[in-house]
């Protein structure tokens, strides 16, 4: 039981909280939205399983020959790839099933979520800044699920919000992959990517998406529609929390060599759970 659990990567649900923005900041609480929106969570937590399994069995023969992946139940030998190809295919039939309840806006955007990382497993993941494009484009669809999925209409300063920050972690995990490369001479990385990034590179692109999020994020909090829309200017007191929150995890990943695994780093720090909970409070004590 441990290595099925292990192997749907349960942690990496976090992710999926990205399909709750569109009602929050629609301040659309009500009963059937809230009730479609935790159907629509529950099914990105299955189809994002699946690909995690998928992307296991792909990376099969590598991972075995890497110190740490090798240990992965679908590596080891612990889960038979015959018995996780089911357990992937029944998580997809379970998530494109959930999302038909919903809609099929949502079920379009759980089939495609799953296309784009057939792609990514077997081609681009290998081709440099598009692998980091292709990651981002996971959550986008995301909040596209909870919000056009759920008859929202998407704000595009959240949307470029969310572009911009996925960005920023996407090329903060590739960092963090590179930098353990490098002090780890013998570490047998299965990224073949790696060898066209540099730290330099990763280092622009990451000052760049981070500036953009907090400004992005400013800007959005004092529009004229996001004003007019909550009735309140008081959006804005909730920046802080953004700039911190970024601030804190460049820390983690220059100073405490984290930034490969953006769930985990999150659960294991608890100025980044402390900031997201008082994000949390005072974002739905503006909104109320």
């Amino acid at each position: 039981m441990h290595n099925f659990i292990k192997v749907l990567r349960p942690h990496q649900y976090l992710k999926n909280t990205f399909v709750l923005i569109g009602p929050l900041f629609a301040k659309q609480w009500d009963l059937v939205t809230t009730y479609q929106t935790a159907i629509t969570f529950i099914s990105f937590c299955a189809i994002s399983s699946s690909v995690y399994i998928l992307n296991d069995i792909t990376d099969i023969e590598s991972d075995r020959r890497h110190p740490t992946k090798n240990s992965r139940p679908i590596a080891s030998g612990s889960i038979p790839i015959k018995i996780a190809k089911n357990l992937m295919m029944a998580l997809l039939i379970t998530a494109i099933t959930l999302s038909l309840i919903v809609s099929l806006w949502a079920t379009f955007f759980i089939v495609l979520y799953f296309s784009i990382n057939i792609a990514y497993s077997y081609q681009l993941k290998n081709i440099v800044i598009l692998d980091i494009f292709i990651i981002s484009s996971g959550f986008m669809i995301r909040i596209l699920t909870g919000t056009l999925g759920l008859n929202i209409m998407p704000s595009t300063w959240l949307l470029l919000c969310g572009l911009m920050l996925t960005l920023f972690l996407g090329f903060s995990k590739r960092l963090a992959e590179l930098l353990m490369l490098n002090e780890d001479k013998d570490n047998n990385s299965t990224r073949r990517v790696l060898a066209d990034y540099s730290q330099p590179l990763l280092e622009q692109f990451i000052s760049v998406t981070a500036a953009c999020t907090i400004m992005a994020y400013g800007l959005y909090t004092v529009s004229p529609i996001t004003v007019e829309l909550h009735g309140s200017a008081n959006l804005i007191y909730t920046v802080p929390f953004v700039a911190y929150g970024i601030f804190r995890y460049l820390y983690l990943l220059h100073h405490c060599s984290k930034g490969n695994d953006t769930a985990e780093d999150f659960f294991t720090d608890r100025h980044l759970i402390s900031n997201a909970i008082a994000w949390t409070i005072t974002t739905l004590w503006v909104l109320g």
